[in-house]
């Protein structure tokens, strides 16, 4: 148990504040997350960080989810910063890191959203030699100088990267960060659009960009077992993400018929609208409970860890899909209107559910441990 658990109810109450204050297709301002202390919050207090748990910034992006917010900040903490605490001390990651706590920088991890990309996709991350496989950057040296070469499809807010981490494969094998700073010459970011309009994805390639030696950061242990980590980071956020979306829609769904009348009664006292109203509590409750329980494996890197985040992942991100559509199908006609606003999150919790692995490759990753 988190020793910051206690504030939960807090987080929550001020993070619902500050989503509430934008739009779905508006992004939160970035100043003020910062100044409430959202990109430190999982960060040392030597970095002027809070030193709380992964389970505070859990918190936190169920809440993005409950308000399908445009929002950088999943990128930024559960990548960006994930990624520099795994790192080894250096300079450079220091300042990053302080930076990025205080607000003035945004480091974003060039992972792709397709999980594996380049690799076998049922199994990307569940053996060292798949995840190296799977890099998609590498970096070569010529005379003393290295270069940067590449290219990553679908990933998470990187047109706002200030600067871009990029996982590369060293000559030796080794898996690396390269810190690129954006307007990099060869170094181009290519907008992708999707369907969901809270997201921001873009199209990264590197054509030998130079990197300084001392922007090569290594990891502070063993580079592909780190990368593996931040795999299971991002699908652990993304079922958060489903698990908020899904609160949100059985909130509406339950209010709504609860006042809409038919037949000079409410549509909430139908037995079938209730069992169906059952059935989706039923279905976030569950996915709670697997959430909760990987978000707890994260915090405390419990052996188990890998296994509840594609548990979490697999079920949350669909159950999240099928929450969606019933909420949409028990609206009636207003559900099929765009002033319902329903869309935009079923529209989220679709792409969630192919984000960092669909269910199969997830469920498949599982029954590896049964050969």
């Amino acid at each position: 148990m988190s020793e910051f658990e206690e504030i939960h109810d807090e987080l929550r109450a001020v993070a619902r504040g500050l989503l509430a204050k934008t739009g779905h297709e508006t992004a939160a301002d970035w100043s003020a997350l910062a100044r409430a202390g959202w990109p430190g919050l999982e960060a040392p207090a030597e970095f002027d960080g809070a030193g709380a748990t992964f389970a505070e910034v859990a918190v936190l992006l169920e809440e993005i989810g409950r308000a399908a917010a445009l929002t950088a900040f999943p990128s930024v903490a559960v990548l960006g910063l994930g990624a520099l605490g795994m790192l080894a001390p250096d300079a450079l990651r220091d300042k990053i890191f302080r930076e990025a706590v205080a607000g003035g920088a945004v480091p974003v991890v060039a992972l792709p959203g397709e999980w594996g990309a380049g690799a076998d996709t049922g199994s990307p991350v569940a053996d060292p030699q798949a995840v190296t496989a799977g890099v998609t950057f590498a970096l070569a040296g010529e005379s003393g100088d290295q270069f940067l070469s590449g290219a990553a499809e679908f990933v998470c807010d990187v047109t706002a990267a200030r600067p871009l981490l990029v996982p590369a494969r060293t000559p030796d094998g080794d898996v690396v960060i390269a810190v690129v700073e954006p307007g990099a010459a060869g170094l181009t970011v290519t907008a992708q659009p999707v369907v969901d309009a809270t997201r921001v994805f873009g199209r990264v390639v590197a054509d030998r960009v130079a990197v300084a030696p001392g922007a090569v950061l290594r990891f502070a242990g063993d580079g592909a077992a780190a990368l593996r980590r931040l795999y299971d980071r991002a699908a652990i956020a993304t079922a958060c993400d489903s698990l908020g979306l899904s609160v949100a829609m059985l909130d509406a769904t339950v209010e709504y018929v609860r006042v809409r009348e038919q037949f000079g009664r409410p549509v909430g006292s139908f037995q079938a609208v209730q069992h169906a109203c059952a059935d989706m509590l039923v279905q976030v409750t569950v996915a709670r409970q697997l959430v909760t329980a990987a978000v707890r494996g994260e915090a405390s890197q419990s052996p188990d860890a890998a296994v509840a985040a594609s548990r979490a992942k697999a079920y949350a991100t669909e159950a999240a899909v099928r929450v969606a559509g019933k909420a949409m199908q028990l609206h009636g006609g207003i559900g099929y209107t765009w002033e319902s606003g329903i869309h935009v999150y079923l529209k989220r919790a679709t792409l969630n559910r192919s984000l960092f692995g669909t269910p199969a490759a997830h469920r498949a990753r599982l029954a590896l441990r049964f050969r």
